[in-house]
């Protein structure tokens, strides 16, 4: 069939469209007290968080992913598990502002460590594996009695989403889903670390991912989904797009590109009224969408859902 020019024969033969809906909203939750100050991304305090859900929610947005660090931290990530901390009272908030909303969460101690690392060190100085993997156990059982429905585990350590998983189902939280991160190594992350405070001390996350082997993250990938893993994350999205395709035809698990922090950053422009133009970022998620993406987490949620409903 020859292209047409028309727009509304374009339409119609068009493929499935963007909707809010493919949506998930990315909160980075600070503190009540704490300004937002000069971060480079934007943050929600937990009583902000509850309004910005139920306005997504009623723009068809009906999911979102919390990040959550501890304002005071020590080398063990003691409050990472804290049922009192940060992530805890956001992920109440979050469903008491809409229960049906879904909450996933970041499941890590790269905000809650003194060294902005995914794991904690040993005596030594190199990676103490069990303990780090204990921690964020704990944490994750943490969250699932908050009220989250999908936990992220994003630390990248070989086998951390088994022992999530076994701590969850023994807390009796089957019901609580996993989604772990698999984490290309980018530059396009530095507008998150520097906002969460959550900047590697060595310069570089031990565990992520070779952009370079891609045959590697399918690997990866197979052994989460054999760990327990309910849905897989990539990141940053737009640069994982053929590992998406692939793991599509592989796995039979929801995929959910991230849209990171320097995508957010390069496809959007704040106006001079304080908008947010956010056509490119949307533009690129049809990529993703086409590819295969099951959902788009994204910060911009809010204004690319408006934009689709208006």
């Amino acid at each position: 069939m020859m292209p047409s020019h028309r727009l509304a024969v374009r339409k119609h033969l068009g493929g499935p469209s963007l909707s809010p809906a493919d949506l998930t909203m990315t909160f980075l939750v600070r503190e009540d007290d704490e300004e937002p100050g000069n971060r480079p991304m934007p943050t929600f305090t937990v009583a902000e968080l509850a309004e910005a859900i139920r306005t997504l929610d009623d723009l068809g947005v009906r999911s979102g992913k919390l990040f959550a660090g501890s304002r005071v931290r020590d080398d063990r990530a003691t409050q990472a598990a804290s049922p009192t901390g940060l992530m805890a009272r956001a992920i109440r908030a979050a469903k008491k502002a809409r229960p049906n909303f879904t909450v996933i969460t970041e499941n890590c101690v790269c905000s809650h460590n003194t060294s902005g690392e995914c794991w904690l060190a040993d005596l030594l100085g190199e990676v103490d594996v069990e303990e780090t993997k204990e921690v964020i156990a704990a944490q994750a059982v943490t969250q699932a009695e908050a009220g989250a429905d999908i936990i992220g585990p994003a630390s990248m350590i070989p086998g951390s989403v088994k022992t999530v998983r076994d701590a969850l189902n023994a807390a009796g939280h089957r019901g609580a889903l996993l989604m772990p991160h698999l984490i290309f190594d980018s530059d396009l992350y530095g507008g998150y670390r520097a906002t969460m405070g959550a900047t590697p001390a060595s310069g570089t996350r031990a565990f992520q991912l070779d952009p370079h082997r891609p045959g590697e993250a399918v690997k990866v990938a197979v052994d989460m989904v054999d760990e327990g893993a309910d849905a897989i994350l990539l990141e940053p999205a737009l640069f994982t797009v053929d590992t998406l395709v692939t793991l599509k035809e592989k796995l039979g698990v929801p995929l959910m590109p991230f849209s990171v922090s320097g995508e957010y950053a390069r496809l959007t422009e704040r106006r001079p009224d304080g908008t947010l133009y956010v056509r490119p970022l949307a533009e690129s998620y049809t990529v993703l969408k086409r590819s295969g993406a099951d959902r788009i987490i994204t910060y911009a949620a809010r204004e690319i859902a408006e934009q689709l409903t208006a």
